[in-house]
């Protein structure tokens, strides 16, 4: 997609989970390729991503204007960690009102005169800003949509949001296929979001998805940040059913340490602190709990697994949220949230730690302390786990998310599954038995971490530009540059 140290403009969705893989993108495309990357959004996203980037690149960050209480947002929302769920749809109604600014913007970028930058040929932008599609062909630019999640899961996502399956089954029946991906096999209905569950096609949240994807899909092709021998399923479903180019040039992952996590929260516990804690753990003792930046658990969930968590003989790290019941920005009150005395008993036997909105990542993940991730299997989360050759324990909650856990159940088999969606009932005996199976050495346990493993170095080799050696996923990025 034209040449190298060509000047590309970056515009991912008004989120973390979305923020971090674009920008891990630019700077590989920086870095490797040499390209001119402007990076554009919302003026608190700019503000913290100008705090991210480091010193030695020339990644530009442009603003774009946007006021979230203009559209019935609380004042200063321009993230979607700053939201509770019920207010995501809005929210992204709202992100469509960006586009007369984007298109202005995108105009005084071309006809820039001072030449410092280079006319940009490109534009790379998220999927729920498929109205990009348009503005980039009037300006005569290449246009390329990123997925932030891996194929296979935004595959059912596509074909579930546009096709509806789930209402044409019988009323008896769970389980469905999708009609234009059988090759995802049999899906049941509690795999499909909530919002998608209650959807009979003519909803505004149906509507607008439908609105978004056609859109998208008149794009030139598809960067999806997977790795194309993990996930050939879903790279071929977007190749065969829209017949565009598909690169896949993951993992794409920040180094550890860069400054962004992932809440966009100040940290209360320090890579340093975190490391001490696990070098005191034996290898393999620890599991590590997180649901990622857009999720948290009902009290009742919270309980359940405090309780299994208890029960257990299980080190563990867990990053705790306000339940859903709680607001988002309110204080974690563990009396309130937790059985009683439980965090007094943790402490004393040094069995956990117990951390508010946000822990290190990548550093828990690299330990060789850590066991297992307990996660909400959101694809960033993915591919960190695996590219340190740690299995799953699942527990997704929204979007695509349940796919991503059917293909890591079913086809690489590094995940089992917990507990599905935000408001299933969990058994704290199944979660204590699900751990053991991962954790323990059980047949399937030593088969998780073989595959992990295998995984880890899938992953590893995709990325590899050494000796004249180019991984799958370099290769992918070149062909990309050069379509």
């Amino acid at each position: 997609m034209a040449q190298n140290k060509e000047h590309i403009v970056m515009f991912p969705f008004m989120a973390q989970g979305h923020i971090i893989p674009f920008l891990a993108l630019a700077q590989l495309l920086e870095k490797k390729k040499g390209c001119t990357i402007t990076l554009i959004n919302t003026p608190l996203n700019i503000k913290k991503l100008s705090s991210s980037i480091p010193p030695s690149s020339s990644v530009r960050l442009l603003e774009i204007p946007f006021k979230s209480s203009d559209h019935g947002l609380p004042p200063d929302a321009e993230n979607t960690n700053a939201l509770t769920p019920h207010l995501f749809f809005k929210f992204f109604q709202a992100s469509l009102s960006l586009k007369p600014s984007f298109k202005h913007l995108m105009h005084n970028l071309v006809h820039e005169t001072n030449g410092q930058h280079g006319r940009p040929t490109c534009m790379i932008t998220d999927i729920f800003f498929g109205w990009t599609t348009e503005i980039a062909h009037e300006l005569g630019m290449r246009h390329a949509v990123f997925s932030i999640v891996g194929a296979f899961g935004m595959a059912c996502y596509y074909s579930s949001c546009l096709h509806l399956p789930h209402l044409k089954a019988k009323s008896d029946e769970t389980e469905f296929t999708l009609p234009d991906f059988p090759e995802a096999n049999k899906c049941h209905s509690s795999q499909l979001s909530e919002s998608l569950r209650a959807s009979n096609g003519t909803d505004p949240f149906a509507l607008y998805l439908k609105k978004v994807f056609t859109e998208a899909m008149k794009t030139n092709g598809l960067i999806i940040n997977t790795v194309e021998e993990l996930d050939r399923i879903g790279t071929m479903y977007f190749r065969k059913t829209f017949n565009m180019p598909v690169w896949a040039v993951g993992p794409l992952l920040l180094p550890s340490g860069n400054g962004t996590n992932r809440a966009g929260k100040e940290a209360k516990l320090t890579p340093e602190a975190c490391k001490n804690w696990l070098d005191a753990k034996t290898p393999n003792s620890v599991l590590y709990i997180s649901f990622g930046s857009q999720n948290t658990l009902s009290k009742s969930q919270m309980m359940q697994l405090a309780m299994a968590l208890e029960a257990s003989s299980k080190n563990f790290i867990w990053v705790v949220r306000p339940p859903l019941e709680y607001d988002i920005d309110s204080e974690f009150k563990e009396d309130e949230c937790l059985p009683e005395g439980f965090v007094h008993r943790i402490k004393t036997q040094n069995k956990g730690l117990i951390v508010e909105q946000w822990a290190p990542q990548l550093e828990i993940l690299s330990h060789k302390a850590t066991s297992a991730f307990m996660s909400q299997c959101g694809w960033n989360s993915v591919m960190e786990s695996l590219i340190h050759g740690v299995p799953l324990i699942g527990w997704p909650m929204a979007s695509e998310q349940s796919f991503t856990a059917k293909y890591l159940v079913e086809q690489v088999g590094v995940c089992v599954e917990v507990a599905r969606g935000r408001g299933c009932e969990v058994r704290h005996e199944d979660i204590v038995a699900k751990m053991e199976l991962v954790m323990n050495e059980t047949e399937k346990g030593n088969q998780m971490r073989r595959k992990a493993c295998e995984a880890k170095e899938l992953l590893k080799d995709a990325m590899k530009d050494e000796d004249g050696y180019k991984g799958s996923s370099i290769k992918a990025l070149e062909d990309f540059l050069t379509a």
